[in-house]
């Protein structure tokens, strides 16, 4: 093997596997170097200024919401003892199975003026113009709260239970009262943590189009889908895309800036922080505040998504559905697995080229988790137009051909690689790390090395860290819906678009069985999920 392509081959396939986001990206960002006057002065006339408040109102809102919900609960999971905190800690992940736009038209369909909720109240009182409307900005970052506090409650818990014990006694030895030490000592230890879990939410907030579209709330990702699919204007599109990941990039720099140089110590030995037993009606308001959070996050959504479901069982049970469902576990599948295998070759190279290069390549490929998938379907369908267009002039010039790539599957699990590879690789990834130089030279000493390496040594020492970035990707891909809205083949409906399209006509009791298969589906990956944490 020549020298230089040796030198030279991990860096290679650090930069081509970055190519799958930087090209969509680099759509976006240049298109935003060469702005029409024409369509600028239309958005900032009609369209920029309401979808700007409406994003600064939801983004504090759910942020606040998220905070409000996730802190507490990893707070009282992690360092209290109450009745049922054992079921509430597994408990409390499961809105993760459940997609925001399911449990937005749920809670609609729950809490509007026709629901039973204002229904009931209505036969004991005399009306309910005192009830606050859930079709709402205040509704709609309510559903959101909801859908979103486990990713900080997630990380959050993570910290508070792996902090060291002797942060807590040092502020006992200054005086500090138990709530105090929250305050003054937990609480700042763990903010790297809640701020992960915070800049998460929020990007799922920016990112989100099924809720916004069942409270029909501008929003950018709207905006972007109008701009292409109503108004058939890819370059209005493109400049709002453009805006969005501004709009990303300013948070995560304000993220990065908000932690400074501050360093953040484990203070002591990683002692486990030993539970506190709360008694009488402290622990009976614990475990009331997480069935609160639980019933209105999880058990009533999924209540009555079944009760609608038996509603519409002779309906909707039918060859169709099994149809979406058999497409969206085939195109979760086929996406998970192609995305686990390159984020083990990105991994990989990693290991074997530890220099800035790959590192660098590395961070740019995992950069599609924080970009909106109507962004990033934007971003590819302008190249593969292009490509279509070179293929079809070169080879099959003068035939009635207008797509070679545009509307196929390959276009669609590539948009999914873009987006969720920073999932997938985040998961092998950090079993990558646990594989010592010692075991690779211990292997190199037996007489393995390239590929064999790769296959006895670390294949099985990955295994578990494959399994949950299989796990991981499944269920992200499953829940999906812009990318495959805007890049499917015709008549590729799966159960996300099936939901969408129902819910958007207003049907909700018929969107309710595919939501029942959707989250039933999710599910089985969020309880393995769980169950892996629980053991590691």
């Amino acid at each position: 093997m020549p020298s230089v392509f040796r030198r030279w081959r991990w860096p290679l396939v650090a930069l081509l596997i970055s190519l799958l986001t930087l090209i969509p990206l680099a759509v976006i960002v240049l298109s935003s170097l060469t702005p029409d006057p024409v369509i600028w002065q239309h958005l900032l006339d009609y369209a920029l200024p309401e979808l700007l408040n409406n994003t600064l109102w939801l983004v504090l809102g759910v942020a606040a919401g998220v905070l409000l919900l996730g802190v507490p609960l990893a707070w009282l999971v992690a360092v209290y003892d109450f009745p049922g905190r054992k079921h509430f800690n597994w408990a409390l992940m499961l809105p993760l199975a459940m997609p925001a736009y399911v449990m937005a038209f749920t809670q609609v369909g729950l809490f509007d003026f026709s629901g039973p909720v204002q229904t009931l109240l209505r036969a004991h009182f005399d009306n309910t113009r005192w009830f606050p409307p859930i079709r709402s900005t205040g509704g709609l970052v309510l559903v959101m709260s909801l859908a979103f506090y486990p990713y900080v409650y997630l990380l959050a818990r993570n910290a508070f239970s792996t902090m060291g014990r002797r942060a807590l006694e040092v502020g006992q030895t200054l005086g500090l009262s138990r709530s105090a030490g929250f305050w003054h000592i937990a609480l700042p230890m763990a903010r790297p943590w809640i701020m992960g879990g915070l800049i998460l939410a929020l990007m799922e907030t920016l990112a989100d189009f099924g809720t916004v579209s069942i409270f029909n709330f501008d929003a950018f990702t709207t905006a972007i889908y109008k701009a292409w699919f109503s108004l058939f204007s890819l370059d209005t599109a493109k400049q709002l895309a453009s805006l969005l990941v501004a709009l990303i990039f300013v948070m995560v720099v304000l993220e990065q800036y908000a932690r400074g140089r501050r360093a953040y110590v484990q203070a002591g030995r990683a002692a486990p922080l030993p539970r506190l037993r709360l008694a009488g009606v402290r622990a009976w308001l614990a475990s009331g505040y997480a069935l609160l959070v639980l019933a209105l996050a999880f058990v009533l959504p999924f209540g009555q998504l079944l009760v609608w479901s038996w509603g519409a069982l002779e309906q909707e049970w039918n060859e169709a559905l099994f149809g979406y469902a058999l497409r969206s576990v085939t195109l979760s599948m086929m996406a998970a697995l192609m995305i686990v295998s390159i984020a083990l070759l990105l991994s990989y190279a990693r290991r074997r080229d530890g220099g800035a290069l790959v590192r660098l390549l590395a961070r740019v490929a995992t950069l599609g988790y924080a970009v909106p998938g109507t962004v990033l379907a934007v971003g590819i369908f302008v190249p593969i137009a292009w490509l279509d267009n070179v293929l079809i002039e070169q080879f099959f010039a003068g035939q009635d051909v207008t797509a070679v790539l545009k509307g196929t599957l390959a276009v669609m699990l590539l948009a999914y690689v873009s987006r969720f590879l920073a999932v997938g690789y985040s998961a092998v990834d950090a079993a990558m790390n646990r594989i010592t130089r010692s075991q690779e030279e211990a292997a190199r000493n037996l007489g393995y090395s390239g590929f064999a390496l790769l296959r006895h040594v670390h294949l099985p020492l990955l295994q578990g860290g494959l399994l949950t970035g299989v796990l991981m990707v499944f269920v992200d891909v499953m829940k999906e819906m812009p990318i495959t809205m805007m890049t499917r083949p015709f008549g590729w409906d799966t159960l996300a678009v099936r939901i969408y399209g129902l819910t958007s006509e207003g049907v909700f009791d018929q969107a309710a069985l595919p939501a029942v298969v959707l989250v039933l589906v999710g599910l089985i990956p969020t309880l393995l999920l769980s169950r892996q944490k629980d053991v590691a």
